[in-house]
């Protein structure tokens, strides 16, 4: 059994292996300078979402704590893994296995008992069976969408991506929030009357 100042080292080496995230830069832009968002602003702003629209999740009562914990430790596998666009569908095709390498490694800094509570609220986030992860996945998904209307769809003209494309590989928010889904597609039907977001072909 590890003493308590080997697992406040283990721990300490995580926290600081985590500050590699704020490095780790998104398609997306930040509304006002029009920078590239960092992961850890995504998780932020996340985070933040998931609090005040918890709410309008197709499940309640939610474990909103629960979401939380396993919002602010997703994306931390892009440390190893970087962030895959969800539209490149060449990188997408292996990103689960290289993201599942990364959790090992990551997660496994930790003290036994501490990585294995967050290796399974990763692999709950992934599986979207429970309400909470799928309120967590509908969050995360409109999170990108959002930030895509407030920078005139930067990243979908950049990449070429078009109306249809959008809706197929969001329309699982519904599962979480119809809600917030139905919010999306108005949202997307606004970026396409700006010319913001190209039609279907």
């Amino acid at each position: 059994m590890s003493s308590p100042a080997d697992r406040l080292a283990r721990q300490m080496r995580f926290i600081v292996e985590a500050d590699k995230l704020k490095e780790v830069f998104r398609q997306t832009l930040v509304t006002q300078s029009r920078r590239s968002e960092n992961s850890a602003e995504h998780s932020w702003h996340f985070a933040l979402m998931v609090i005040t629209l918890a709410e309008h999740s197709n499940h309640r009562p939610l474990d909103v704590l629960r979401i939380l914990k396993m919002v602010l430790i997703h994306d931390l596998v892009e440390i190893d893994a970087g962030d895959t666009f969800a539209y490149d569908v060449v990188n997408m095709a292996d990103q689960h296995e290289r993201e599942a390498r990364a959790a090992d490694r990551i997660f496994g800094l930790l003290p036994a008992d501490q990585a294995a509570e967050f290796r399974a609220l990763w692999d709950e986030f992934e599986a979207k069976q429970t309400p909470e992860s799928r309120f967590a996945a509908a969050c995360d998904r409109f999170h990108p969408m959002l930030l895509n209307c407030l920078t005139e769809g930067h990243a979908w003209r950049k990449h070429g991506v078009t109306q249809d494309k959008v809706l197929a590989r969001n329309a699982h928010v519904a599962d979480g929030s119809r809600t917030i889904w139905e919010y999306a597609v108005r949202m997307i039907d606004e970026a396409v009357g700006k010319g913001h977001l190209p039609p279907k072909p």
